[in-house]
């Protein structure tokens, strides 16, 4: 008998991707509004992505169960 398939967190599958090695990256918080009293060097180290943190690798991942 098949089993179920699972359904993708639709928010989650927005905020996080998957590298190649299995990694899962996020975008980092405070960059989006009122950016006019923020420091430049702040905003940028704002920019990019970073690793989600390790705590919480494995509830993201069972958001998301088809992502390799």
């Amino acid at each position: 008998m098949a089993r179920l398939k699972l359904k993708t967190h639709k928010g989650a599958s927005k905020r996080f991707k998957r590298t190649g090695s299995g990694k899962l990256l996020r975008h980092k918080a405070g960059r989006r509004h009122i950016l006019t009293s923020k420091a430049r060097d702040r905003k940028r180290r704002l920019k990019g992505k970073s690793p989600v943190a390790p705590g919480e690798r494995h509830s993201v991942s069972r958001l998301l169960p088809y992502s390799s």
